[in-house]
């Protein structure tokens, strides 16, 4: 195989096309034009993350050239900040980004007055997306990559929402595109899949072995021989896709970061991405500060909460949280970037029970917040960081909704 798609033979320290950045290895510092992952095992990473120049825009519209932010083009917004998509002509979008940002409780308080269990915080709508989740953040710069590339086939694994983005943002972009799922994948997500044309593979097992299964589809190489590796967890620019929740956060609030944010945390494509954002912010001084992050894991599954706080945090009740399939990631791949990010913020994660999950999926439903169970975890834990004093009654914290309810 010759041109972009060929897969490397080792370090190369140049692009194989000029819309192509190099990746890097953080931790043995080889550089390859492209390639899954680096040759001692280790996630690679763009090799010249963007921050742009300290001006903050200066409207909300203008020329090109002005310097003005147009929140009417999504999160390619921040194209500034991208690495992927530098040529408009390259993106594959759905007009994604510029998700609501609202407050969780309500100016009204509901029917009969001031809520009985407020939640005190914003909800970012990420289950308003075009798929119904806020991995189409990460769909849409993963497949302008593979356009730049000239990649003609992808595969992914996936518990359900990315296999989905990936799948659909895949037939946006004219390439054909393989799903790995968990044999008992919830239907409408399957459904989701097939319907853009990709083809779902179901795999028995752990969801483990469901990325074991898609990297064998690799010719059982780290190059991409048959196909290219679309990961949510391991491509690069997927995360460059997730951190403009924290540009889209920062931007709707003028420019100010809440003193917390709570996701729900899997792999953690979201819970990084927000960390990359709001550094990036921070960097190039368009916030004065970088918000405490605080994950959600599954209880039974929450390796993250295992290695902070021991086995009985990670395992609260005994049972594993199985409602909450989209985060149960017992050995998350950027594991140690994960409680990096914590350590640097001043977070923490908690393992949240599948009864205070279906709780908290109630309040969020009977609210108008019509989400599916994975991302109750998430306000749950918000619930809990105020009761133990971690997070302070009167702090300002945001609250990604990251996936529908008509996902089932």
């Amino acid at each position: 195989m010759t041109g972009p798609n060929a897969p490397p033979d080792g370090p190369d320290s140049t692009d194989t096309a000029s819309t192509s950045r190099s990746l890097a290895c953080p931790d043995c510092g080889a550089t390859f034009p492209d390639r899954w992952r680096c040759t001692c095992g280790s996630p690679l990473e763009f090799a010249e993350p963007l921050v742009p120049g300290h001006e903050l825009p200066t409207s909300e519209r203008g020329p090109p050239d002005s310097g003005a932010f147009d929140a009417r083009t999504g999160l390619w917004a921040f194209e500034k900040f991208l690495a992927v998509g530098n040529d408009p002509t390259d993106r594959v979008t759905l007009g994604e980004g510029s998700t609501p940002l609202v407050d969780a409780d309500g100016a009204a308080g509901g029917a009969s007055g001031a809520p009985t269990d407020p939640w005190n915080a914003e909800f970012k709508l990420e289950y308003v997306f075009p798929t119904g989740s806020f991995k189409d953040r990460g769909a849409t710069t993963t497949l302008t990559r593979a356009r730049e590339l000239g990649v003609d086939r992808v595969v992914d694994d996936s518990s359900g929402n990315a296999g989905a983005a990936i799948a659909t943002y895949a037939a946006r972009a004219g390439i054909d595109a393989e799903v790995y799922v968990p044999a008992d994948v919830k239907e409408a997500k399957i459904r989701a899949i097939r319907r853009a044309g990709a083809t779902p593979v179901r795999v028995e097992g752990s969801r483990a072995d469901v990325t074991d299964a898609c990297v064998a589809a690799l010719d059982g190489t780290d190059t991409r021989d048959s196909a290219w590796y679309a990961s949510h967890a391991w491509n690069p620019a997927f995360f460059e896709g997730t951190a403009t929740v924290a540009y889209e956060i920062a931007h709707q609030r003028d420019w100010q970061a809440p003193d917390a944010v709570v996701t729900p945390l899997g792999h953690g494509t979201l819970f990084l991405g927000a960390y990359r954002g709001f550094e990036r912010l921070h960097e190039a001084g368009w916030i004065d500060s970088v918000p405490r992050l605080y994950g959600a894991q599954a209880a039974g599954t929450a390796p993250i909460v295992r290695a902070l706080h021991g086995p009985e945090a990670a395992d609260p009740d005994g049972k594993r949280n199985e409602a909450a399939d989209g985060i149960r990631i017992a050995e998350p791949v950027r594991r140690e970037e994960i409680l990096e990010a914590i350590r640097e913020t001043g977070g923490d994660a908690v393992a949240i029970t599948e009864a205070a999950g279906e709780r908290e999926l109630d309040r969020l439903h009977a609210a108008g917040f019509y989400t599916e169970p994975t991302c109750a975890v998430a306000p749950a834990a918000l619930r809990e960081l105020r009761s133990s004093g971690a997070i302070d009654e009167d702090e300002d914290v945001v609250v990604p909704l990251t996936g529908s309810g008509l996902k089932g």
